[in-house]
């Protein structure tokens, strides 16, 4: 049955109201956070709540979205507990994020703690002189058994700082917050500052906020109007906006992001902006962490909820979450009108060389990858003598792009891997009200393709070579894999200065460097007798010619040696994506279709 949008909409808001006289009522649960001397970067906490003989306390050990374990509890000192009357009530720490709070009857008592915060990264909390970032789950503890407790947070700001968060704000409460549950309160960050907010704008009648720390000097309104038409452009893709407001957060200068159901948390320098290439790469950024409001926090593997803040929840699946969000941030651009053709071919083009040229693809799996990132990190280990990882950062999206056009070659254009999305949310996050599985995923692609699709789901499961070119040939494009012999010499080393020393930090697999015995890490001390600097390896590649041999002098573990390196060729791959000439019917349909609407 077809239900309107404003029937969706007229649904939300009952939930909305409801939610808004829920959180008037008094939570058992409230958290106090204060900022005294920010420069000693450390929060104090406050937490009231009701506890019967012995109760445990649980810091989560990682945030949603970032898959890796943070072990916040590390942070956590000045523990102490106290009763309504001010008496010291018994505690001990049972393992390293755990404490156990005992009482002989039923007993109010506010446990206090803070936590330092030093690193200003997107997945930590971070507390200056200039700002402060609470990641929650790095922040609160929650009483083990009870998840689904609601609760409130009262931040107290210094210096007339202001506050930006997706949590609902109680009203005549200042700076005070209500969270359902623990799964909404972990998934809200609060940036806390001198923030600056940019114009809002609606979609389909929504609400949407840009607030953040030094946004920079930029054309603001032009920026805004770009944010909306990339809002505008996934929310046309899925077919449904699931929240009342969102809030876009910019935490300052910086690398990375992190999703949630009506907010985001980026590193934002509005000076990216000034350059075509700046703006490609932003605009990317932000509809990336957009559109995991619907793909990761609704489309989502059943293994990522309800989460397991002890011990962290791993999948197979980040290669749909992380690695489909990457495909859907280019075609989001793209369909918005803020991305030419030919930078839509150059991003997947990049993300293809990054997955060719790491031997990684030999040995490990999208699979593997998306269950191994809780160890290996989101994009590999790079540290390794031989580095044996992938990141589904970089195949994620060119499987999702062979994927989709062989559905819409399948079906003679007339369904996509958007098909595919919009059912996954439909069917599992509003009608089931849960997470797919690996079977389920596939199921659901194969009867909307109505073909069989063994190939192209081996290319998650195993290590086996994509084709490149049968599956862009469905779109009418052409994909060059020639391999070619570059003019210059190769040594394969990648190198940085460190203080005055010249350290390898790369090593290319194979490369003669590798064959002749250099590793990352290794110090280059002298090229024959001639002292190096960050150009020298450079000068060699652009001066020297292939078969020449060339002595190192290097400190390996400590240990002086001589190497001899025999240069050579590189081999290159452009894997340059470009329109084929006299297309066919389907084909340029396909094409046209894949470009421009959903």
């Amino acid at each position: 049955m077809k239900i309107s949008f404003l029937y969706i909409l007229f649904l939300g808001l009952i939930v909305f109201n409801i939610d808004n006289i829920k959180a008037q009522q008094k939570t058992s649960i409230n958290y106090t956070v204060s900022m005294e001397n920010p420069e000693q970067h450390k929060f104090q906490v406050a937490m009231e709540t009701t506890i019967t003989e012995a109760s445990d306390f649980v810091m989560p050990v990682w945030t949603p979205g970032y898959y890796q374990k943070m072990n916040f509890a590390q942070y956590v000192s000045d523990f102490d507990v106290r009763d309504k009357a001010g008496s010291a009530v018994a505690w001990k720490k049972r393992d390293e994020n755990t404490w156990t709070i005992s009482a002989d009857k039923q007993t109010l008592v506010t446990i206090t703690y803070t936590v330092k915060a030093t690193r200003a990264f997107v997945a930590s909390s971070y507390l200056g002189i200039d700002r402060g970032y609470i990641i929650p789950g790095a922040l609160f503890l929650y009483p083990e058994g009870k998840i689904n407790e609601a609760s409130r947070v009262q931040i107290k700001p210094i210096n007339n700082w202001t506050v930006a968060t997706g949590l609902l704000k109680l009203k005549d409460k200042p700076f005070t917050y209500y969270a359902s549950d623990y799964d909404i309160l972990y998934d809200s960050p609060l940036l806390v500052g001198p923030l600056e907010s940019l114009p809002s704008f609606k979609v389909k009648g929504i609400p949407h906020y840009f607030v953040g720390y030094k946004l920079g000097d930029f054309d603001k309104e032009k920026f805004i109007a770009d944010v909306k038409k990339i809002v505008e452009s996934a929310s046309d893709l899925i077919g449904y906006i699931p929240y009342q407001d969102y809030t876009f957060i910019a935490i300052g200068p910086g690398q990375g992001g992190i999703e949630h159901l009506n907010s985001t948390t980026i590193s934002f320098d509005g000076g990216g902006l000034t350059t075509a290439d700046g703006r490609n790469k932003l605009y990317n950024f932000i509809a990336h962490e957009y559109f995991h409001h619907y793909n990761v926090k609704r489309i989502r593997p059943i293994e990522l909820g309800p989460f397991d803040y002890k011990k962290g929840s791993r999948t197979n699946m980040l290669w749909v979450s992380e690695g489909l969000s990457v495909y859907y941030e280019y075609l989001v651009v793209k369909r918005a009108g803020l991305m030419t053709e030919g930078q839509l071919y150059d991003n997947f083009k990049n993300n293809i060389i990054a997955f060719e040229n790491k031997p990684g693809r030999h040995f490990q799996s999208l699979i593997q990858a998306s269950y191994n990132t809780w160890s290996d990190g989101p994009f590999g280990r790079n540290e390794d003598e031989i580095n044996r990882t992938i990141s589904y950062y970089d195949k994620g999206p060119v499987v999702g792009m062979l994927l989709d056009f062989k559905i819409r070659n399948a079906t003679n254009n007339q369904k996509s891997l958007d098909d595919v999305m919009r059912k996954m949310y439909t069917k599992y996050y509003q009608q089931l009200k849960r997470g797919f599985t690996e079977a389920e995923f596939r199921t659901e692609t194969e009867k909307i393709a109505g073909t069989d699709l063994t190939e192209l789901f081996e290319y998650t499961t195993t290590t086996k070579e994509l084709d490149y070119q049968k599956y862009l040939n469905y779109a009418g494009l052409n994909i060059d894999t020639v391999t070619r012999v570059l003019p210059t010499s190769y040594t394969g080393i990648r190198t940085r200065m460190r203080n005055d020393s010249l350290v390898v930090s790369n090593v290319d697999y194979e490369s003669p460097a590798w064959k002749a015995g250099i590793r990352n890490r290794d110090v280059i001390l002298t090229v024959g007798q001639t002292a190096v600097n960050a150009e020298s390896i450079l000068d060699i590649e652009k001066n020297k010619k292939a078969n020449e041999i060339i002595t190192f002098n290097i400190l390996q573990g400590g240990v002086k040696k001589e190497v001899n390196l025999k240069l050579e060729n590189k081999l290159n791959r452009s894997f340059t994506i470009s329109r084929k000439e006299n297309l066919t019917d389907l084909q340029r349909r396909i094409l046209e279709s894949w470009l421009t609407k959903n």
